[in-house]
């Protein structure tokens, strides 16, 4: 089985809409794909409808979080998305990204930048604002060659020039939520020091300690002496190990199912889950 549980679509910041995701998946040979988008499930609906037969889809979501000054995002799977207090968990997060996309448009431009916030919105569409979106108008303007190099302490990194804050959920507090609502939480991509400041490993053993899963660890963020520690740190801490694509479309140039999760640890973590479960395809004639 080829297993990718990180992935983005237009209901967030990737490039493929919900529907042409899932289809891109089965043509790139997954048997299982997850739809993980920035703290939103807009996008299940659809990709449930389109569900080729052969591909079984796992609902999640990307959840923004903050630990000590530090950004760091978990992904969910599998929680059931009606349970109140995450749902409005998730909609501060959203509401709050308009003004913080704005924020960072108006330090782009203190900087010398000659970025519009009109374009930005354009290129979000009716995604979720964010980093990526603004990162793909800095690639347009020539200021940087890639969406990735805009990732930098000179531009978008947390903590760079041009970073601005959001609302974000304490980690203890998501692990707490998601938990509540039937779901299975693991740290994505957490040594991805190329994106910014990364918490300790301490952290991530208070964490597990929280109730954390596990942590996501073949990601192409993180380098094969990262992925090593990593490993070690998950046995000593009884943490799942996942790996994923984080696949944003054209965006980025990581493709589907470039790093991938072991059947074993899909299984453990459809176990765990009782607050929803894996959609077999059905060829795309499901109804939404």
């Amino acid at each position: 089985m080829r297993i990718d549980l990180h992935t983005h679509s237009t209901a967030s910041d990737g490039t493929d809409s919900p529907a042409e995701l899932v289809r891109n998946a089965a043509a790139a040979g997954l048997d299982v794909v997850a739809l993980t988008d920035h703290d939103t499930v807009r996008g299940h609906a659809e990709a449930i409808a389109a569900l080729p037969e052969g591909l079984t889809l796992v609902t999640g979501a990307e959840l923004s979080c903050r630990l000590d000054g530090v950004s760091l995002h978990m992904l969910a799977y599998l929680f059931d998305p009606d349970e109140p207090e995450l749902a409005r968990e998730r909609e501060l997060v959203r509401d709050d990204r308009v003004p913080r996309a704005r924020t960072m448009v108006a330090k782009l431009r203190a900087l010398g930048v000659p970025i519009e916030w009109e374009r930005v919105a354009a290129i979000a569409g009716d995604g979720s604002v964010g980093r990526p979106h603004i990162a793909t108008a800095l690639v347009e303007l020539g200021v940087v060659e890639t969406v990735s190099d805009a990732f930098t302490p000179d531009w978008l990194a947390n903590g760079g020039r041009a970073y601005a804050e959001k609302h974000e959920l304490d980690p203890f507090d998501a692990i707490r939520l998601v938990k509540a609502a039937g779901g299975v939480i693991v740290f994505a991509h957490p040594l991805a020091v190329k994106r910014g400041e990364v918490v300790p490993e301490s952290s991530i053993a208070r964490l597990a300690a929280a109730g954390l899963d596990g942590v996501e660890v073949d990601h192409t963020d993180h380098d094969e002496p990262t992925r090593a520690r990593l490993r070690g740190l998950a046995r000593e801490l009884g943490l799942l190990t996942t790996g994923s694509s984080d696949y944003h479309g054209s965006r980025k140039t990581v493709r589907l199912g470039e790093c991938a999760t072991d059947p074993e640890i899909y299984g453990e973590i459809t176990r765990r889950a009782t607050g929803a479960f894996p959609v077999p395809g059905a060829g795309g004639l499901r109804s939404a």
